[in-house]
């Protein structure tokens, strides 16, 4: 297995996305230029936009723009947030109607202003959607809310068909990566979630090529599998400016393909893992593994 990709020569052959295309894709894209709505699969320029539509799925970000934290890898504006939007659930519901969306995955920014991190939006959210479009299964990807239990109970009440919340990267990390988020609290997260809701498949995610190594991220997927999480998925970091974390290297398919088996072996529901794997990639597909099994 190799184990070093030299960034010299720009991206790898294996690192290039496929181009957005296809009749549900171009009926969506349409629908969201024209109603002026946005999704986190076009703002992030996601490379799996296309497929993602064409499957009828799409990941919209709630609670504002602004971040209260300040990640070294992610793209979103941090600073002060102005105060939450009360009507966002039903005009949330109202686009996921418009859109005809099976499988709808909500994010946020991080909200350390607000006493329950937004944890009433995203519930709130999942019951807009449900008496608007019943057909359309709702994830939520959260944040870890400080640790508010009470929080996170909120959410679950409402019930998601997943409720996700990304580990991200390697413990050793995150002084630089998440400064402040903590490994622990993200792990106590997941078991609160199984405990609170133990019929919720749980979910996370991580990124590689921030500099960790294969055996770092082999053993964050044995402390997620030992903490409840049923759903696993891994991809490349890619830098979104200068002012962002470097790409330490390029992971290979080969690379890639070894940590999906490991997931595998541990026991996952499902493992998605390869270079443009992000968070909600095959989202239902991996909802429905997990209430298969």
């Amino acid at each position: 297995m190799t184990t070093e990709t030299p960034l010299r020569g720009g991206k790898p052959p294996w690192l290039k996305a496929r181009f957005p295309a296809g009749e549900r894709f171009s009926h969506i894209r349409d629908l969201l230029r024209d109603q002026s709505l946005h999704t986190v699969c076009q703002e992030a320029r996601c490379p799996n936009i296309g497929e993602c539509f064409n499957a009828g799925t799409a990941t919209f970000m709630i609670l504002g723009d602004t971040c209260t934290r300040a990640c070294g890898f992610c793209a979103v504006h941090s600073g002060r947030p102005e105060g939450l939007d009360l009507l966002e659930p039903y005009r949330l519901a109202q686009t996921v109607q418009t859109l005809g969306l099976d499988y709808a995955v909500i994010t946020s920014v991080n909200r350390d202003d607000v006493e329950d991190g937004g944890a009433s939006i995203f519930a709130a959210c999942i019951r807009a959607i449900r008496r608007l479009r019943p057909q359309c299964e709702v994830e939520v990807l959260i944040p870890d809310f400080e640790g508010n239990w009470d929080a996170l109970a909120a959410v679950l009440e409402a019930r998601p068909v997943v409720l996700n919340h990304n580990i991200e990267t390697a413990p050793r990390l995150y002084p630089r990566a998440r400064p402040r988020a903590r490994y622990d609290r993200s792990l106590e997260l997941f078991r609160r979630s199984r405990e609170i809701s133990p019929e919720t498949p749980v979910k996370s995610g991580l990124m590689v090529g921030l500099g960790e190594t294969v055996e770092e991220v082999v053993q964050v997927l044995r402390d997620l599998r030992a903490s409840g999480v049923d759903l696993v998925t891994v991809g490349q970091y890619l830098r979104p400016t200068p002012k962002h974390l470097p790409v330490e290297r390029f992971v290979t398919p080969e690379e890639f393909e070894h940590i999906r088996q490991a997931g595998v072996d541990l026991g996952f529901s499902h493992v998605e893992a390869g270079p443009f794997v992000r968070s909600s990639y095959h989202a239902g597909e991996q909802a429905r593994a997990a209430r298969s099994r």
